[in-house]
C-alpha cells in the first residue's frame, strides 16, 4: 500500500554554515493538521532558490521511508525525523523503482503527477551535516521525485496514495535518473524519456541536448540541477 506518512513544510530561513548565513527552505518540519496543496507548493512551505527549486513542475518533493531505513543502515545513524531529506511528503511504498515519471496519484482531495527525479544540491549535505554526502547519495539513486499538482486539494498524514494512471513508457524514476547521470550513451533511453509529456522542462531540455549531440560526437556532461 502506498501511504502518506508525513507532510513537511518550512518557509525559507537563514542558517549558519561554514561561517556564512545560508538562506534555505530545506529544514522541513512535520505538520499535524491537514494542509492545502496548491499549484506551486503546500501552505506554509517555500523555496529560497527559485531557479533550482520550486515551480509548478516541482511543487512537492517526495521521499520514501524505505530510503530512510537504507540510510540509517548505511550511515549508522538513528537521528532522522520526517523531512530529514528536505521532502514535503514522506511516503511508504513508493521507491524510485516502483514509481514512473508520468504516474498520476490521488492523495487526499488533490491530484498529482510525477514529473522528474529529485536532483540534490549542496544544501542536502548541509542538512545532513555531511559535506561529502552527495558523493554517496547520487550513486545510490535513492533520490526521491517531484509532483506537480493537477488538482488542488487538502492532504494529511495517513492519506493513501492511489495510482489512477500509469505514466506512458513506464519509465521509473530510478531509470530516468540513471539515464541522465550514469548512462548518457544510451540514446534510445533518452528518446524514450522524451516521449513522456509529464517530464519537466529542465529534464526534457537535458535529454534533447543529449539526443541533439548524438550525431556530432560523444554526449557532453549535462547539468540539469538548475531550472528544472
Amino acid at each position: 500500500m502506498m501511504k502518506l506518512l508525513s507532510v513537511n513544510v518550512s518557509l525559507p530561513k537563514e542558517v549558519p554554515y561554514k561561517g556564512k548565513a545560508i538562506r534555505t527552505g530545506i529544514f522541513k518540519e512535520a505538520v499535524q493538521d491537514r494542509v492545502k496543496l496548491r499549484s506551486l507548493n503546500l501552505d506554509g512551505d517555500g523555496q529560497a532558490d527559485l531557479v533550482g527549486h520550486g515551480g509548478i513542475h516541482k511543487a512537492v518533493h517526495v521521499y520514501s521511508i524505505e530510503n530512510y531505513d537504507h540510510w540509517k543502515r548505511e550511515l549508522g545513524r538513528d537521528d532522522f525525523s520526517y523531512g530529514q531529506f528536505g521532502e514535503n511528503f514522506t511516503v511508504e511504498g513508493m521507491l524510485e523503482d516502483k514509481v514512473h515519471v508520468g504516474d498520476v496519484f490521488r492523495v487526499g482531495t488533490a491530484l498529482v503527477e510525477v514529473t522528474q527525479p529529485r536532483v540534490p544540491c549542496s544544501k542536502l549535505a548541509m542538512k545532513m551535516g555531511m559535506p561529502e554526502f552527495l558523493k554517496v547519495f547520487m550513486p545510490s539513486e535513492r533520490v526521491g521525485f517531484y509532483f506537480r499538482v493537477l488538482e488542488e486539494g487538502e492532504v494529511g498524514a495517513g492519506d493513501a496514495l492511489e495510482r489512477v494512471k500509469v505514466g506512458p513508457e513506464q519509465m521509473t524514476v530510478r531509470e530516468m535518473f540513471h539515464l541522465l547521470y550514469f548512462a548518457k550513451q544510451k540514446l534510445e533511453g533518452a528518446r524514450k524519456a522524451l516521449r513522456i509529456p509529464a517530464m519537466s522542462p529542465g529534464w526534457r531540455g537535458a535529454f534533447e541536448q543529449i539526443v541533439g549531440k548524438a550525431q556530432t560526437g560523444p554526449a557532453e556532461a549535462v547539468d540539469c540541477c538548475s531550472g528544472q
